[in-house]
């Protein structure tokens, strides 16, 4: 965003939050009747899609806004800020969620939605919304809280002691993260004097001006950088994903998968492209080749190697597994690198002073990984939906007790080989274009000179055969062949076929019309790395609400 472009400060922009938060209190107040939650949660779900569509017609109509929760003026005061970058990931959100919501409402047990799941799923999408929004990192440290105390309780919803072993896990690990993400943010209040993410790129961008060593804020930002990559499942940190997926009911697996991992993915590209980008560390801290180097030049190795791990780890994971949730699991491990490979392989290129304009190659990057994130969202959430889907109607997902599921019911198997080809990247389908644009940005990057570009297109080559190899086998064994009985003598649900049936057309309707979706996903990416414009929105010079 230019200077001199208006900022709109606007209450529409809290208004997906509110609706979240109005639906999971409305649903607790309502658990004693049946319907009358069901139908609240579902009307909840419906404004809110509704709300993230206004949301997004208006910042991409007019450009940023931004909303104080507090009488003070910015960096003091609590902001949230709707730039292209914030939209297109409650756009994802909304998408996936809406589609999940009305599959729970038949799939879940009548008692477990009566006692709990309805205000917790809101409450866990409220989390999410701010996380999307927040414009300090303080909040989004709260807001990730609220996303995560809810998905606590839903790993271990079954009570059994495979999930309680499983949320313990999880719990654990992220409680740790919790802990270390605080520690971080206090160490950049006392490095830095304020928790606004436009007032610290201000600061980075003139250390000397306000008296900042950046040498401690590059350790802090590391340590925020193990804590997003933990809420992502990025290898090393990716240990708690199969557990708690194969825990969790079938639609928070996709919840999961789908959306709360986006949000370690937009965490990094905005504090580490927008906010940390523009600083610098003098002397490179001793390392040669990298005196005066940006943030971003630390980072981007580490990214690079987390990401080919990952599709490494998770594509010899998915191949070895004998189930469709771990299949799936590990599935998103592998996933999960090829939407950090992009960003990793521009990390490092061109000039991330203030100011200074964008290159062609980031921009592709982190529409690529934008891009790859919404395929992932829809596709991988399609898949654990059939899993669910499966086991309501055969009573297993173990695939040697699976087989002719083509023939008995043919809708959900095509849906999942929609969703197959989608992770697999065949056109015209939204995985065609993602991959296609992974490859184009270490083609490019390549092309350019840039060091590891030979290797991160090796990786991705290898985690695309991967990924062709346990789709295969997991259509050879549980939907082709012959019928097993658990899939003779089983019954569908007609709303679960149908919901999944729709997440697959949703994945054909954005590959046929990648065209609005790549313009987006470009605002996006252009969004993400204005950080003149991100400082002009949601930094001091923010009027007090309306």
């Amino acid at each position: 965003m230019s200077a001199d472009l208006a900022v709109t400060t606007t209450h529409v922009v809290v208004a997906p939050m509110l609706a979240a938060l109005v639906t999971a209190i409305a649903t607790l107040a309502t658990r004693r009747y049946d319907r009358l939650q069901r139908g609240l949660s579902l009307l909840g779900i419906g404004a809110y899609a509704v709300f993230v569509g206004l949301l997004t017609d208006t910042v991409l109509s007019g450009g940023p806004l931004t909303y104080q929760l507090s009488a003070w003026r910015a960096p003091f005061g609590i902001s949230l800020v709707a730039d292209a970058l914030a939209v297109f990931m409650l756009s994802l959100a909304a998408l996936v969620t809406v589609a999940i919501l009305v599959y729970s409402v038949v799939y879940v047990d009548d008692q477990g939605q009566r006692v709990s799941y309805h205000p917790l799923f809101h409450f866990m999408l409220l989390g999410v919304s701010g996380s999307f929004l927040t414009g300090d990192v303080f909040n989004l440290f709260v807001w990730f809280e609220v996303m995560l105390m809810p998905s606590y309780v839903f790993v271990v919803f079954y009570s059994g002691p495979r999930h309680t072993a499983a949320a313990l896990q999880y719990a654990v690990l992220n409680l740790v993260g919790s802990a270390l993400m605080l520690v971080a943010i206090g160490g950049l209040y006392a490095t830095t004097g304020t928790l606004n993410m436009a007032d610290i790129a201000r600061r980075l961008a003139a250390p000397a001006a306000f008296g900042i060593d950046p040498a401690p804020v590059l350790g802090l930002s590391a340590i925020l950088f193990v804590v997003f990559a933990l809420k992502a499942g990025i290898v090393p940190f990716q240990f708690w994903v199969p557990p708690a997926y194969r825990a969790a009911p079938a639609p928070i697996s996709a919840f999961l998968a789908g959306v709360t991992k986006k949000v370690g993915v937009y965490a990094v590209v905005r504090l580490y492209f927008t906010v940390f980008a523009v600083g610098a560390v003098d002397g490179g801290l001793g390392l040669p080749g990298l005196s005066g180097a940006s943030f971003l030049a630390f980072f981007g190795p580490v990214m690079f190697l987390m990401a080919l791990a990952s599709m490494l780890v998770g594509g010899v994971g998915a191949v070895s597994r004998e189930n469709l949730d771990d299949v799936f699991a590990y599935s998103s491990i592998g996933q999960v690198g090829f939407i950090v490979l992009p960003l990793a392989v521009v990390a490092t290129v061109g000039d991330h002073s203030l100011g200074a304009p964008a290159t062609d190659l980031q921009v592709l990057g982190i529409v690529a990984a934008l891009v790859y994130s919404l395929n992932h969202a829809v596709a991988k959430s399609l898949l654990f939906l059939v899993s669910g889907a499966v086991h309501d109607i055969a009573g297993t997902i173990e695939l040697d007790r699976l087989g002719g599921i083509t023939t008995r019911f043919p809708v959900l198997a095509g849906s999942f080989f929609v969703g197959s080809l989608a992770l697999v990247g065949i056109p015209p389908l939204s995985g065609f274009f993602g991959k296609l644009l992974v490859f184009d940005t270490g083609g490019r990057a390549l092309a350019a000179g840039a060091p590891g570009a030979g290797l991160a297109l090796a990786g991705a080559l290898v985690g695309a055969i991967f990924t062709i190899a346990y789709l295969s086998r997991t259509w050879t064994n549980a939907f082709w062949g012959g019928v097993t009985p658990g899939v003779e003598h089983g019954s569908r649900s007609a709303v679960l076929v149908a919901v999944v049936a729709a997440l697959a057309l949703a994945v054909v309707a954005i590959g046929v019309g990648f065209d609005p979706v790549y313009a987006f996903a470009e605002s996006a990416a252009e969004a993400a790395l204005d950080t003149e414009g991100y400082v002009d929105a949601v930094g001091p010079e923010v009027v007090s609400r309306e």
